[in-house]
């Protein structure tokens, strides 16, 4: 392309663009930030656009949308690192929104973009604790007084039963079973499940049933009580979980969802079939179960690495 053709294609290019912009900004009522976020994307796409030679966006097919996906999942982004999956897909819907706005303001006869899909951010590994420092954080909470005594068997039923932090302060007495040593969860959807608990958290929540709960004369029935009798709030017992991973040094490195998945990936570490993971985790379809095998092959992987003496091809070795 010559140089007179070039700035020629570029300028219909940021025409087209900046009329977009324009419709952003005035009619959707966009804000600076978010114009300005806009332009970046697009001029990326502009920058592809020159690259291959297309002088005109309004000649833009589907097929060159899905080439623009790949040149730039292969191009570095600005910090010099590969673009993120959701940077990509922030993009596309930029890329998608401004061939929508040329179709509808009749500059071209088609979207291109119409069936061009957004790519899915990739779905980050849950972070899973290693079982001794999981122990470490549920002997945080020391001494026999009541709130203690709640609070360690608050992180036992955590980790025990892999609940969730909702299910867990929206249970009732009536949802234990302490002799086969069970407790009847209401998950999301208001899907109702069956989970066991062992000894230790078995334990924990006699000791807090029986010797704490009673101190804080309860109004209410439900399993675990805030300090004035009612019952503990998502956010309070948010609170008890960071406190206890204070305590021990782990404030950067637990939730309570931290406790849900180390509960699933120690299962599945140890054995447990990835069907019953899911019964117990109240997942409606085994696909999200699966994301923990995951973890457990990255455990695996790395400990390969470590620890085999011919993990790694060292100078001169054949």
């Amino acid at each position: 392309m010559s140089a007179a053709a070039s700035e020629a294609a570029g300028g219909a290019v940021a025409t087209l663009v900046e009329r977009y912009l324009d419709h952003l900004r005035v009619e959707r009522g966009l804000a600076r930030n978010s114009v300005a976020a806009y332009r970046r994307d697009l001029g990326l796409h502009a920058d592809y656009l020159e690259e291959v030679g297309i002088s005109d966006p309004r000649e833009v097919e589907k097929e060159d949308l899905e080439a623009f996906v790949a040149w730039l999942r292969a191009r570095p982004s600005a910090a010099g690192r590969p673009y993120a999956a959701a940077s990509v897909a922030r993009i596309v819907v930029a890329v998608r929104g401004f061939h929508r706005f040329l179709a509808e303001e009749g500059e071209t006869a088609r979207d291109p973009g119409a069936q061009l899909g957004i790519p899915a951010p990739s779905r980050p590994l849950p972070k899973a604790l290693p079982v001794d420092t999981i122990a470490r954080l549920l002997v945080a909470p020391t001494g026999e007084e009541p709130l203690a005594r709640r609070d360690r068997a608050l992180l036992e039923l955590l980790y025990g039963a892999g609940l969730r932090i909702s299910e867990l302060t929206a249970l009732d007495l009536d949802d234990l079973d302490p002799v086969d040593r069970l407790v009847r969860v209401r998950g999301k959807g208001d899907r109702e499940r069956i989970v066991p608990y062992g000894e230790v958290a078995a334990v924990a929540l006699d000791g807090w049933l029986v010797q704490g709960r009673p101190a804080l004369a309860p109004r209410v029935p439900a399993v675990f009580l805030n300090a004035r009798g009612g019952r503990l709030s998502r956010q309070g017992a948010w609170q008890r979980v960071k406190a206890s991973a204070e305590r021990v040094g782990l404030a950067d490195r637990v939730t309570p969802h931290t406790l849900r998945h180390s509960f699933a990936t120690h299962l599945l570490d140890g054995g447990a079939d990835v069907r019953a993971v899911q019964e117990l985790l109240g997942h409606a379809s085994v696909t999200t179960t699966q994301i923990y095998t995951l973890v457990s092959r990255a455990a695996l992987r790395e400990a390969y690495e470590r620890a085999h003496p011919r993990a790694h091809r060292r100078p001169g070795q054949a």
